[in-house]
C-alpha cells in the first residue's frame, strides 16, 4: 500500500508542478489546446506515459479542454509519490507552457 503524503509535501512538490494545484486529495492540472486534435494527441501521451507508471488519472477532456486529477487509489484515495512523479512525467511533455 502506498503511503499518503503529508501537506507540507504536498505543498513542496506542487511549487514544482506549474499548473498543478490541490483539490480535495487530489492534484490536479486544466490544460486548453488549439484543437480537439491537439488535446486528443495530449491525451493519447498521458495514457503512454500513465501504462509506463502503472498510475492511471482520472481525465476529463470537452473539445479543447483537459483536465487531469491524480490520486492513489490504493492509499485511501489520497495523493501520493506516485501521483508527484506522474505528474513530473507529464510536465516533462506538456506543450501548452
Amino acid at each position: 500500500m502506498a503511503t499518503p503524503l503529508d501537506a507540507d509535501r504536498i505543498q513542496a512538490a506542487l511549487e514544482e508542478l506549474a499548473g498543478w494545484s490541490l483539490e480535495g486529495d487530489s492534484i490536479t492540472r486544466s490544460f486548453t489546446f488549439g484543437s480537439f486534435k491537439e488535446a486528443l494527441s495530449f491525451l493519447v501521451r498521458v495514457g503512454l506515459e500513465a501504462e509506463d507508471h502503472d498510475h492511471h488519472p482520472e481525465i476529463t477532456n470537452v473539445y479543447n479542454r483537459v483536465k487531469l486529477s491524480l490520486n492513489t487509489h490504493d492509499a485511501g484515495g489520497k495523493v501520493t509519490e506516485k501521483d508527484v512523479a506522474l505528474a513530473k512525467a507529464i510536465q516533462a511533455f506538456d506543450w501548452t507552457r
